[in-house]
């Protein structure tokens, strides 16, 4: 199948690439196995197709107060932004609150032009100027191997309490067996069959020199120093073309 859609088709492509079954590909199943659990791996890590924005919403336990931090999933990679939990200028919604005066005040009836809709984004963005000085962000420190969201001084201050809700700006990475055209992609297909190309070689290098029936010789060696540079190729590949730039994931 030339368009792999699950793990084994990915392999099977993979070995016809490589000879298989005109040429006997030395790899034994295990070793096939670790190299696309591999290859996998690397993609997500590095490929901008690997991953998606979504938003993550928790309610707070008593045990999150305790610990002071909140449970990630394993399939979370970045943390770019936890919105605030409550914010002064946006929480109360009574008489005296400041945007319902304004509201009341200048843009009672736009339609009349009692009001003005730039003045009004402008006092917007002066609101949330005032918030951000007053109130800042969140000070959050995400532990990917930990799989834990530390929130700074919201605990301790009771700002988080028992029930609460909060919301989180994640990347996610996206999964192959649920989304199978991720076996699909051009270059996780190369790399894979260049991983298997390495362990072939590596096998094969203990017999370098050795002299088989007919005259044959196998070449171990030149089979992996070609797979080597064609993953120094492919790394370069992702890293420079497809690799979202660091600053990226900052909230």
């Amino acid at each position: 199948m030339a368009n792999p859609t699950s793990r084994a088709t990915l392999i099977d492509y993979c070995k016809r690439r490589l000879g298989d079954p005109v040429i006997e590909i030395n790899v034994d199943e295990d070793q096939v196995e670790d190299r696309v659990d591999e290859a996998l791996q690397y993609y997500q890590e590095y490929h901008s197709d690997a991953t998606v924005r979504t938003y993550l919403k928790h309610q707070v336990t008593a045990t999150d107060v305790t610990n002071e931090y909140i449970p990630i999933a394993s399939n979370i990679i970045f943390v770019s932004k936890l919105f605030p939990v409550s914010s002064s200028f946006s929480s109360s919604v009574n008489f005296f609150d400041i945007k319902y005066q304004m509201r009341l005040n200048d843009i009672a009836d736009i339609q009349r032009f009692a009001g003005d809709l730039a003045y009004y984004e402008q006092m917007q963005q002066y609101l949330s100027l005032l918030d951000m000085k007053l109130n800042g962000q969140p000070q959050v420190q995400f532990s990917r191997r930990q799989n834990r969201l530390y929130i700074f001084g919201d605990f301790a201050d009771s700002d988080i309490k028992q029930g609460d809700y909060v919301i989180a700006e994640v990347y996610q990475i996206i999964d192959p067996n649920t989304h199978t055209s991720v076996f699909n992609d051009m270059w996780l297909k190369e790399y894979t069959t260049s991983l298997i190309k390495q362990q072939w070689g590596s096998n094969l290098i203990k017999f370098e020199g050795m002299q088989l029936p007919g005259g044959v010789m196998l070449n171990g060696r030149q089979i992996y120093d070609d797979a080597t540079s064609e993953i120094e190729r492919l790394r370069e590949t992702i890293r420079n073309e497809h690799e979202f730039p660091p600053d990226f994931f900052i909230g």
